[in-house]
């Protein structure tokens, strides 16, 4: 007997996972090589990142941009437009003076029509209106749409920090126009893929909610990777087993969590989710509502069930 709405959202959730690996989707792809003219762009957009960043000239990567480029920064609402990234930038460089930045690549994974670059970033700087000193290191994501004659253009910007930042709330622009997408609608169930990521999205609300990291785990496949806000990366079996088993023993109660996603990239074998989450939590006698933002990158396994292969997350 079904007894609660989790119990129901399981047996949906198991039900979807049997319609997975029935289907006929395309089984445990491996990402394909880039070529070497893409590579080199890449090499040349990372390399006028940093110079930008360090001259406070953001129009020199806006050639790069798509025109609905959407910037996730950490600590930062949700931007949107090319024209809304440009005055990000801005206000960044009105406020801080960076005086060192190095971005260094992980990986460069072909999706297809997507290209996913992971890395690391360093950052040192100070704030102008003090002279006070500051110091970032972090891990970034990149995504890129790839059209047919190759070209690429940047689609996405994520970025998080490796450790907790106490001038946080420096790093947040009340005069860029932003969005909270965690308070946007559901995107529609209209499609098989939607339909399969909505229960797990369930599913995933109550295994976060009861603690519940041997559960957590199994979402990830053996080689995935958890790109986690304040926190290292971390990457296989055992570093996702070791770390969700910590991390949840850790986590305050949540009253209600809600996840959600606003866009999805179906690409077959992989499936780009842009989703949110908003967590009503209470720990002792703190409480509180928090929103934040995630990219889940899904791999399409040889049983036919979605794993997260690559998955990052940032407060708002």
């Amino acid at each position: 007997m079904i007894k609660t709405k989790t119990d129901r959202w399981l047996l949906l959730a198991a039900l979807i996972a049997i319609f997975g690996a029935l289907s006929g989707f395309a089984h445990g792809s491996t990402p394909r090589a880039l070529d070497t003219r893409n590579l080199g762009y890449l090499d040349k957009f990372r390399a006028d990142c940093t110079k930008s960043i360090l001259a406070e000239n953001p129009e020199a990567i806006l050639g790069y941009y798509a025109e609905n480029v959407r910037l996730m920064p950490e600590y930062q609402k949700t931007v949107l437009g090319k024209t809304n990234a440009s005055s990000y930038h801005k206000a960044f460089g009105h406020r801080f003076l960076v005086q060192e930045y190095s971005r260094e690549k992980k990986e460069i994974t072909d999706l297809g029509l997507r290209v996913v670059e992971i890395g690391f970033f360093t950052m040192k700087l100070a704030l102008k209106s003090t002279g006070q000193k500051r110091e970032l290191f972090g891990k970034y994501v990149d995504i890129w749409e790839k059209a047919e004659n190759g070209e690429l253009s940047l689609i996405t910007e994520a970025w998080n920090y490796n450790h907790e930042v106490p001038f946080s709330d420096e790093l947040r622009f009340a005069e860029v126009p932003a969005v909270h997408m965690a308070l946007q609608g559901h995107l529609p169930i209209t499609s098989d893929v939607s339909f399969e990521l909505a229960a797990l999205n369930k599913l995933l609300e109550a295994v976060v909610s009861q603690r519940d990291a041997r559960t957590w785990a199994r979402f990830f496949t053996d080689d995935g990777m958890f790109i986690y806000s304040h926190h290292p990366l971390y990457e296989g079996r055992k570093a996702l087993d070791n770390f969700l088993e910590s991390h949840a023993k850790e986590l305050p109660i949540f009253e209600h969590l809600d996840i959600r996603n606003d866009r999805i990239d179906d690409l077959g074998a992989y499936v780009i989710e842009y989703a949110s989450h908003i967590a009503n939590w209470r720990n002792g006698e703190s409480s509180g509502v928090g929103t934040g933002k995630d990219i889940r990158i899904w791999r399409r396994e040889p049983d036919g069930s979605l794993k997260l292969y690559r998955a990052v997350g940032m407060y708002d």
